[in-house]
């Protein structure tokens, strides 16, 4: 008999929470809210800054897990996601262990290649940013189970270790499971082989099932133990704006949300006609938050996605409304929903989730 998953659900200290320009204390309370009323994890963004919001705080999110975990007892915690880009591995890996110790047990790293937009104005290179990311994994895989008696060597391109060790161990076991953000067929096929999960944001149902599959491939080419496949977390980063006329707030909406979408990947699944001239890949490796001119080439670009397409990313109006589209995720493959709530009223949408759209998914699937 195989063993039915649980259905998991978390918030997201996002983008949402930083254009909102919340205090430390209100993040605080939130997540506390959180936790008292049934989710089981929460994230914190890694940004360096959001410059077209200038009122927006960003925060580091080490620290503020940190804080996070003093303030709650039950949710997991995790990075949404962390780069090591900026970091070298072997400060993630310590980061991710120290979390899980003062959390007693509750740390999740979530980690991706990185992107422009937390580089390209401090200079930072971002140059084979896939091979060094799969180095870094590699690194902190070794890291996390390392000791004064057990160093650890690494001679990679990027990186290398000799006799290196960290002197703290994680409390979950093997290592704080890793869930990693790819978007791309490379990446992808990484997870499968490195991954204790997958996080990614911006996707279709019908995109999710799509990667999913190849990275349920990746596992079985590399490997992978069946616990280590029946136990892997398939999460997505989902918005969700409550309102009580869903048509008027998608109609407000749904250009931001098609810029979100407008990626080689969803346009393939799709059937949807590139933009002749785009150049995802100088897009990705160049654009950043404060250059208007890409912002504006990727506006005349996403206007190209349907509404039908574009609205099956998030949730959009009245917990009924809700229900179905996650309900569509879940048929998708998804189980580890990370909710990015926008609006007015923050608190009252983690409240108005737990209380009328949880309870559905767990009387109905968490049986």
């Amino acid at each position: 008999m195989t063993r039915k998953k649980m259905l998991k659900f978390g918030i997201q200290n996002g983008l949402n929470v930083a254009r909102a320009g919340f205090s430390e204390d209100q993040i605080l309370t939130a997540c506390l809210l959180a936790d008292r009323t049934g989710y089981d994890s929460i994230w914190y963004m890694d940004h360096s800054n959001v410059p077209q919001w200038t009122k927006a705080i960003v925060n580091d999110p080490w620290v503020m897990l940190s804080a996070i975990a003093a303030t709650t007892r039950h949710v997991e915690l995790g990075t949404c996601v962390t780069d090591a880009i900026r970091r070298h591995p072997s400060n993630i890996a310590l980061a991710s262990i120290t979390l899980d110790r003062v959390s007693k047990g509750r740390a999740t790293l979530g980690i991706g290649a990185g992107e422009a937009q937390n580089l390209k104005e401090f200079n930072i290179p971002f140059d084979n940013p896939v091979s060094k990311w799969e180095e870094q994994l590699q690194v902190i895989k070794l890291l996390f189970g390392s000791s004064p008696e057990n160093t650890v060597d690494f001679n990679g391109k990027y990186y290398q270790l000799t006799k290196a060790c960290l002197q703290a161990k994680p409390i979950r076991k093997p290592h704080p499971p890793i869930y990693m953000a790819a978007g791309g067929q490379r990446t992808l096929k990484m997870t499968g082989k490195y991954g204790d999960g997958w996080l990614p944001i911006g996707y279709t149902p019908e995109l999710f099932e799509d990667h999913a599959k190849t990275i349920k491939d990746s596992m079985k080419e590399n490997n992978r133990s069946k616990e280590d496949q029946d136990n892997f977390q398939y999460a997505l980063d989902i918005d969700v704006y409550f309102s009580d006329d869903a048509e008027e707030s998608w109609a407000k909406m749904k250009e931001a949300v098609k810029v979100s979408l407008f990626k080689p990947e969803v346009l393939r699944v799709h059937g949807i006609k590139e933009i002749e001239g785009f150049d995802f890949k100088k897009y990705f490796t160049e654009y950043s938050m404060s250059n208007q001119d890409w912002i504006v080439k990727m506006r005349e670009g996403a206007t190209t996605i349907p509404d039908s397409v574009a609205r099956s990313s998030v949730a959009v109006g009245t917990p009924d409304d809700v229900i179905p589209v996650f309900e569509r995720f879940r048929k998708a493959g998804v189980n580890h929903f990370v909710i990015r709530f926008w609006g007015s009223n923050y608190f009252g949408s983690i409240d108005k989730f737990a209380s009328k759209v949880m309870p559905y998914f767990k009387e109905k699937h968490n049986k």
